[in-house]
């Protein structure tokens, strides 16, 4: 029998319960039997430091440990929230030979270092659901599909238009925002470029769109789709708009083809984005 993947979970941003450690773990060793995965869960998950899963120091150190750890096969953001940019290049400047041939997965906040990784050539980054997508309704089903992906790149997981382009990748709207300019964002072009957000008033994911695409990077791209939108809270004034609306009118000022719709979110129906060429 071959030996089974070896999963290390970390958490960049913002912590998760013990309970939700625990559950994660039976429940992948009663979804996949003789095929399961052993899920090593970094202690640093459980810390608090404020907002945070321990200090900048003590997530750096548990990500440099677990990415240059040569017995884990790939390494699994425990969830979003926010801390990742505050760790993320110096953590990759640590990193060794044995970080590149890891499998990296996750999104929402993990993004800043999903780009950073991508942009130093790292061939196994991908946007896909997160241990914490267990405490969401029908949760259990995103989690299987991400853990289907990472045992056997299962092509059911992946996101059905990255089938037919020639290379992808997907963030957040705001994080990618929050990315461009600096050494985590990656060269995207020839890219189809996959958005999604929530929680955003749709002014503000507006002006995040103006100046996304008014990147030089982006305007490289081969074109962009728009993931879901959720959980956009009332202004005190209506926007008049949709986010379907603002892609399109930007897409156009921009000179960016718009590409439709795309099937992530952050939601239980969050489907796989391999950034690059999809590999067979």
């Amino acid at each position: 029998m071959a030996p089974s993947l070896r999963i290390g979970v970390v958490a960049p941003g913002t912590r998760i319960e013990p309970e939700l450690a625990a559950r994660l773990k039976a429940f992948a060793a009663d979804s996949f039997l003789d095929r399961a995965p052993e899920i090593v869960v970094h202690p640093q998950c459980f810390e608090s430091d404020g907002h945070f899963a321990g200090d900048d120091d003590t997530r750096l150190k548990a990500f440099v440990d677990y990415a240059n750890d040569p017995t884990l096969d790939a390494i699994w953001f425990a969830r979003g929230g926010y801390g990742a940019c505050r760790i993320a290049e110096a953590a990759l400047a640590q990193l060794n030979g044995a970080s590149r041939v890891k499998t990296y997965l996750g999104y929402s906040d993990n993004g800043a270092i999903l780009g950073g990784l991508y942009a130093r050539g790292y061939e196994n980054v991908a946007h896909g659901p997160i241990p914490v997508d267990m405490t969401r309704a029908g949760g259990e089903g995103a989690v299987k599909r991400a853990l289907n992906w990472l045992i056997d790149r299962a092509p059911e997981s992946v996101e059905l238009g990255v089938m037919f382009d020639a290379k992808c990748a997907a963030f957040n709207i705001t994080v990618f925002q929050s990315m461009l300019g600096t050494s985590l964002e990656p060269d995207l072009s020839g890219h189809v470029l996959m958005l999604e957000d929530v929680g955003e008033y749709l002014y503000r994911l507006d002006r995040a769109l103006f100046q996304i695409t008014s990147s030089a990077n982006v305007r490289s791209v081969k074109g962009i789709k728009l993931g879901r939108v959720s959980d956009v809270p009332e202004n005190d004034k209506p926007f008049g708009a949709t986010a379907e609306d603002m892609m399109r009118y930007w897409c156009a000022k921009a000179g960016i083809a718009y590409l439709g719709r795309c099937d992530i979110g952050h939601d239980v129906e969050n489907k796989i984005v391999p950034f690059g060429p999809l590999k067979r």
